[in-house]
């Protein structure tokens, strides 16, 4: 529970003085021994923890996603597999998981409406896992999102036929492998920050990512920023927090 949600309650005298200090009082984070749940890192940051899924014991990331969803009644987690969603949701039944973009996520039943506007977009249809992790990203911290998926510079129309919506975005998320030029192209037609994330996709010669990388860190355009190979769920964090800028929603 943020501290604004604490301090509500008490003004509306659903908490009383002596609860709310007892809230307060708690140590910040949860010591479980194999892990520590970082309680206040949404009063920090804005926003709440998140998990890494791949690699996790399953009766260590069950445990954890049972803690959250005790606690908050949400859980986002990231590059999870689909057997971690089975052992999961044995525990946590309200639990959903999308083999895509392989976010295990448990979100409130009602969800406030996303604002300002996040455009993803990416160059090919390969790219779309990684897409889907940032879009999915930015919506579950609140963002609205717009995907414009395989528009990469092979078709350059493609592209340009969306460039409206692209152009109102707060900010732009570009997203291809191979070369990793659609980045420079993007950074070249908008005014808001751009988002630059290489992927893995491509030829021998991409070297797994790198070739687009390099190229996206030596772009000419200005105004773009670039996150680390396949990195969707960094790029979505980074674009949400551009978005509430934006908006002029801070931290909130």
């Amino acid at each position: 529970m943020q501290t604004k949600e604490i301090l509500e309650q008490v003004k509306r005298g659903e908490l009383s003085v002596e609860e709310a200090e007892a809230l307060f009082s708690r140590q910040p984070f949860e010591e479980l021994g194999y892990a520590k749940l970082d309680r206040h890192r949404e009063v920090r940051s804005g926003f709440p923890e998140v998990i890494f899924c791949s690699g996790k014991p399953d009766a260590f990331l069950v445990s954890i996603y049972e803690r959250m969803a005790a606690a908050d009644g949400r859980a986002f987690g990231t590059r999870a597999s689909q057997a971690q969603y089975e052992r999961v949701k044995e525990k946590v039944p309200g639990v959903t998981y999308d083999p895509i973009s392989r976010i295990l996520k448990l979100e409130p039943a009602e969800k406030p409406e996303g604002q300002g506007l996040i455009a993803v977009c990416c160059g090919g249809t390969a790219d779309v896992p990684v897409a889907e992790e940032c879009a999915q990203t930015a919506e579950y911290f609140g963002a609205r999102v717009e995907r414009i998926f395989d528009v990469g510079v092979s078709g350059l129309h493609r592209l340009l036929s969306r460039l409206e919506i692209i152009q109102s975005a707060n900010c732009v998320v570009a997203i291809a492998g191979m070369e990793g030029a659609l980045a420079s192209v993007l950074g070249g037609l908008v005014k808001n920050p751009v988002i630059a994330v290489p992927t893995s996709v491509g030829y021998g010669a991409s070297f797994h990512g790198l070739s687009a990388l390099l190229t996206m860190i030596n772009t000419c355009a200005n105004g773009v920023a670039t996150v680390n190979i396949d990195n969707g769920y960094g790029a979505g964090y980074l674009a949400t927090q551009i978005n509430r800028l934006a908006v002029g929603g801070g931290r909130e």
